[in-house]
């Protein structure tokens, strides 16, 4: 079995065909040659027609989409949202809106906007969406930062408002701190006077990798076999117990997480990139009091569908940290729609901290 993603190149132009088998099964070409391929293998192209543009429509332009594991998972068919198939790939990016319908009132000519839900398709040149799915942001903020606005930095904000009220001085601890979230983790909390202790994997470029989660603004960063060892607690007398706890990796760095949270503390999930069950230790639950949440931004935003203002709320006060200098996009590979397959390949690379964006 195999899922097709597509991206729209033009009106009427080339369209990327691409797909993933979703089990290792022997595949057989028109040659009888048998072979099996777990990765990103199926492409082709075609030419499509744009509908025309209805009343409550939009035509955008898109300017940025970034590639995510979410999309990843979307193409494996691994993800909670599926597309019925073919579809177009890209859950996330800034578009420009080139034309309005006669009934549009939100929207003019120059906005820029982002989707307001996941699964929009943002892998293409250009599409005809309802004046409803997408939402205005400022076009003051550099592209990058707003082509990663809508899916990262909100899962974090939300994270770090939601579920403890954390006030300056207090800390947070997370694993995949040099992911996406973690990044926008590190500079939201910083601007908060929030301390946070980042845990990411071992690397050859470890040292560099630490000084640059430092520098936008991480208090300590620690490898995941550190964080098991006795001396780390007098590494982290510097700051107080955490109250909250990320956890976008599963497995035993959850475990890792909860035995440094404090007494009543949170740990929330967003993510499982080890691919194994989170395991919670019973005394944690009886001794400590924990919570165990989790926390998905496409739900957050259904949840919050029927009124725009929290989530024009969010953007705006993620605007403004981005304009003070203080939010930045995480380090990106630009690459032209054209090259979606080096970019796909990137992306799914390990011990990785750059995002792979693709530019139209």
């Amino acid at each position: 079995m195999f899922y097709v993603f597509s991206v729209i190149v033009e009106m009427v132009a080339p369209l990327i065909m691409f797909g993933v088998l979703t089990h290792c099964e022997n595949i057989s070409d028109q040659n009888g040659n048998v072979s099996c391929n777990k990765n990103l293998s199926i492409t082709r192209l075609e030419d499509v027609d744009l509908p025309s543009i209805g009343a409550s429509d939009v035509l955008v332009k898109m300017l940025a989409a970034p590639i995510n594991p979410s999309d990843i998972n979307r193409i494996q068919g691994t993800y909670a949202i599926l597309s019925d198939l073919p579809a177009v790939g890209g859950n996330e990016g800034v578009a420009q809106i080139v034309e309005v319908g006669s009934g549009v009132k939100s929207l003019r000519t120059g906005d820029w906007v982002i989707p307001k839900d996941a699964g929009l398709g943002t892998w293409r040149t250009q599409a005809v969406l309802r004046e409803d799915a997408v939402i205005k942001l400022p076009n003051d903020i550099p592209l990058l930062c707003a082509a990663t606005l809508g899916v990262n930095p909100c899962t974090a904000l939300r994270m770090l408002s939601d579920f403890e009220a954390l006030k300056p001085g207090d800390s947070v601890i997370q694993n995949a701190a040099n992911s996406g979230v973690g990044q926008a983790v590190i500079q939201i909390a910083a601007a908060r006077g929030i301390n946070t202790i980042n845990i990411v994997r071992d690397r050859p470029e470890f040292t560099q990798l630490s000084d640059r989660l430092k520098a936008m603004g991480a208090t300590h960063v620690i490898k995941e076999e550190a964080l098991r060892r006795p001396e780390i607690k007098e590494l982290l007398k510097s700051c107080p117990k955490p109250k909250l706890a990320l956890n976008g990796v599963g497995g035993k760095s959850a475990t890792e997480l909860l035995r440094h949270l404090q007494f009543g503390g949170s740990m929330v999930t967003y993510g499982g990139m080890a691919k194994q069950p989170v395991t919670i230790p019973v005394s944690a639950l009886i001794f400590k009091d924990v919570k165990v949440l989790g926390f998905w931004v496409t739900q957050w935003k259904k949840d919050h569908s029927n009124d725009g203002r929290a989530f024009g709320a969010m953007l705006d006060e993620l605007c403004s940290l981005i304009r003070q200098g203080k939010l930045t996009a995480p380090p990106c590979i630009e690459l032209d729609l054209q090259d979606y397959n080096k970019a796909l390949s990137a992306a799914m690379q390990p011990f990785t901290s750059a995002k792979q964006v693709l530019i139209m």
